[in-house]
């Protein structure tokens, strides 16, 4: 009985933190369906990374399957809507819609910037830019940025030594209120409050995020544990 009911406490919890967008939309290669995404990790930026369920693909007429990525594109500045080119792996995925808006952590709605349709991919099939008239994009969205009091990288505060055996100093010019260690998988691993020098002896080798917040708002930045 015991078991059955940390059962259900561990389903109604993955439930109520499920990360997901539902899309719906370039209704001539793509179908009249939903397309649901399921946050996969986090990448470097800080910024969450989708991929569609199920991943070996969704019959769709224009693809013939349908497989999907959400993630932003740190060379190109813009986040990204990409198509698997058929074989589930992502090796060399069409481009669909881009968005220039750097929302973070997650990416932008239909309100916020601009998803523009790749015409050299879709042919213009797709009906120009993603609008509420044409498309549905829903859930783990952000309508609006965060502004430059709330989000900075790099400004004010100093993570150091990176690479890291064991210690790392933070040097802030502001008060620190909270930081916290991701993973790349987007797994928070570590937590401190008020503090300028963090134990992380205890992790893994790897990449890790660090989320340091002040009184003056966020900064996301990454340090490399050896």
């Amino acid at each position: 009985m015991k078991s059955i009911f940390t059962f259900c406490l561990l389903m109604m919890f993955s439930l109520i933190n499920a990360q997901t967008i539902t899309f719906k939309g370039c209704l001539a290669l793509f179908d009249n369906q939903n397309y649901v995404f399921n946050q996969t990790g986090t990448d470097g930026t800080g910024r969450n990374m989708y991929t569609t369920t199920p991943v070996d693909g969704q019959a769709c007429g224009g693809l013939g399957t349908c497989e999907f990525k959400l993630q932003w594109n740190n060379t190109s500045s813009r986040w990204e809507f990409l198509a698997d080119e058929g074989s589930g792996t992502f090796t060399s995925p069409y481009l669909i819609y881009s968005n220039a808006s750097a929302s973070t952590p997650k990416p932008p709605s239909l309100f916020l910037g601009t998803w523009l349709e790749n015409n050299a991919i879709t042919a213009g099939s797709c009906g120009g830019s993603l609008t509420t008239g044409n498309a549905t994009l829903s859930g783990d969205v952000q309508d609006t940025t965060l502004s430059n009091n709330e989000f900075s990288i790099n400004r004010g505060i100093v993570v150091y030594p990176n690479p890291s055996n064991d210690f790392l100093n933070i040097k802030s010019s502001s008060v620190i209120n909270e930081i916290t260690i991701w993973s790349i998988q987007g797994q928070k691993v570590l937590g401190f409050g008020n503090v300028n020098t963090i134990d992380v002896s205890g992790l893994q080798s790897g990449i890790y995020i660090t989320r340091i917040q002040t009184e003056n708002g966020l900064q996301i930045s990454n340090f490399i544990k050896k």
